[in-house]
């Protein structure tokens, strides 16, 4: 979402974070690959473009806005979520990369809310095509 207003730069780095979320259950579900891939198509990056990890040292100057911040934050978000579950481990990379950015904790929960809605929204529109 909103992906292509990033910079190429912001967009490499999404695709790390992205990575680094996806990974730090110790599990790759395939829903969360079809999401990196969705994601690539998004920002308009090559499809074999691998992912990798990312540092957090310095991501708050290369999302250098509020408004990267949340798209970082939202797509995040919702990769977390595409496996059914929220981890601990995915949540607690999450809150650091918030903390990093300077968003407090009521707007990281404002965030995952929006994100949660979306979510069920997106299920019911697929129910409603069945």
């Amino acid at each position: 979402m909103w992906l292509s207003g990033l910079t190429e730069q912001q967009r490499v780095a999404l695709l790390g974070l992205a990575h680094d979320v996806v990974v730090s259950d110790g599990i790759l579900d395939p829903n969360e690959e079809l999401m990196l891939d969705e994601f690539k198509r998004e920002m308009m990056l090559n499809p074999d473009t691998q992912s990798e990890y990312l540092d957090l040292n310095g991501i708050e100057a290369i999302f250098d806005s509020n408004r990267s911040r949340v798209i970082a934050i939202l797509n995040l978000l919702r990769i977390s979520y595409v496996d059914g579950a929220f981890e601990v481990e995915e949540e607690c990379l999450l809150k650091e990369v918030s903390r990093i950015f300077a968003l407090s904790p009521e707007r990281f929960m404002l965030l995952e809310n929006w994100v949660k809605r979306l979510i069920s929204l997106e299920e019911e529109a697929v129910n409603l095509m069945k």
